[in-house]
């Protein structure tokens, strides 16, 4: 539970929960998806098939340990670029670049301080872009969603896989997503 009111509403900051249906992920996350996508449509299934077609050519397919094995290997690449092109296509990309103010955003950067003093900082980023040990926490995540909306000087406590975490935000800010990579 916040400490402090928030601000008073700002023009086109939301003041209620992002939609969960939403992929919310920031430009560079959109683009690290996009890049993978056009890697296994444009360079992996073609050298695949290739390797598939090559075994195929061999005779019988029923013991053959590279056509199996190529088949499953497409099966997998189909699986995984059906994936990306529904995250892609579910994504609503927000640069963080764009936005301000004190309240925290998808994509602002959040100092914390625990009860222990301890000092970290993360970046609020979409799921597909999560990576906490890099300092960037998906807004899905307890810690992530504890933090949205709230404001510098509110406490903050939420529940976590290691037990209840009481944080203070220090400093909000918002940069370009690629500071953070």
């Amino acid at each position: 539970m916040s400490s402090k009111l928030p601000p008073p509403a700002q023009k086109n900051i939301p003041q209620k929960p992002y939609d969960e249906k939403i992929n919310l992920i920031t430009p560079v996350g959109y683009q690290k998806l996009f890049n993978e996508l056009r890697n296994l449509a444009d360079v992996q299934r073609p050298k695949i098939v290739d390797e598939v077609a090559a075994a195929a050519a061999q005779g019988d397919r029923s013991e053959n340990a590279e056509y199996i094995y190529g088949k499953k290997k497409l099966r997998e690449i189909d699986k995984r670029m059906g994936f990306l092109k529904r995250r892609l296509d579910a994504a609503k990309v927000i640069n963080p670049a764009k936005q301000s103010g004190d309240q925290i955003l998808f994509g602002a950067t959040v100092t914390v301080e625990d009860e222990g003093g301890k000092k970290k900082t993360w970046m609020i980023v979409g799921e597909d872009e999560a990576d906490p040990g890099g300092g960037k926490i998906s807004w899905k995540s307890p810690v992530g969603r504890a933090l949205l909306f709230k404001v510098v000087g509110d406490l903050v406590s939420t529940q976590t896989p290691a037990g209840e975490i009481d944080l203070t935000i220090l400093n909000v800010a918002y940069s370009p997503t690629d500071a953070r990579k």
